[in-house]
């Protein structure tokens, strides 16, 4: 198991580092609903996130593992694959981001954010946790690995909620501190949504080719 979790846990740091999210939740605090839509933002994100690498574990078991032939190449060209596809967003991140001294366009959503109903902030943090292609291919990876661990049932859902806690952090932190001492964070909230703002491209770019290299990394010595 302990091996299991050593692999899948960069991944969910990939899912964790998702400046969009993070954003939301801030605005969602600094919003007179706070104590309401917040929490609920929260819920979706973290269901997104664990309902996705849950049926990717489940469909990971499809593929051949331990000693049945084809399982070791089968293995390598999906962590290819999957490698080659974080390499494109980063080249995508990185030819959409904003011109120099221009501002970053946000999504027109989030001028909405505020005032936003709890239902509504389940369903936006449902989607941005697995409906973002980067999430969803992370997701798609640390399902494999828990698959191709063969792990009991028991130990296959330890891995995945360590995996949904760790990769829901981001957002978890900022939202359960603002609610126990929101004095006290409203101001560090609003640097760190200025700082995501300015540096969503170069952060989510660096991100996708430290994430892509790996796995790449990983097939080609699988191989």
């Amino acid at each position: 198991m302990n091996e299991v979790l050593g692999e899948a846990l960069p991944l969910a740091v990939g899912v964790a580092i998702s400046p969009v999210p993070i954003i939301a939740a801030i605005l969602m605090l600094l919003s007179p609903a706070a104590t309401r839509v917040a929490p609920a933002f929260l819920v979706g994100w973290l269901l997104g996130i664990g309902g996705a690498v849950t049926v990717f574990s489940l469909l990971g078991q499809l593929l051949p593992t331990g000693s049945e032939e084809g399982a070791r190449p089968a293995v390598a060209i999906t962590q290819m694959v999957l490698g080659s596809l974080l390499l494109m967003l980063a080249v995508r991140q990185w030819y959409d981001r904003p011109a120099p001294g221009a501002d970053p366009v946000l999504p027109a959503w989030m001028k909405g954010v505020s005032a936003m109903t709890p239902l509504k902030a389940v369903v936006l943090g449902a989607a941005l946790a697995a409906a973002n292609p980067k999430n969803a291919l992370l997701a798609l990876s640390a399902g494999v690995t828990v698959a191709r661990g063969e792990l009991a049932v028991g130990s296959a859902a330890i891995v995945l909620v360590v995996w949904v806690l760790l990769a829901g952090a981001t957002v978890a932190v900022p939202v359960v501190t603002a609610l126990l001492v929101p004095d006290r964070v409203a101001a560090p909230l609003d640097r760190m949504r200025v700082w995501l703002v300015a540096n969503n491209a170069t952060v989510m770019c660096v991100l996708l080719v430290v994430l892509g290299v790996s796995l790449v990394g990983k097939s080609i010595g699988a191989l």
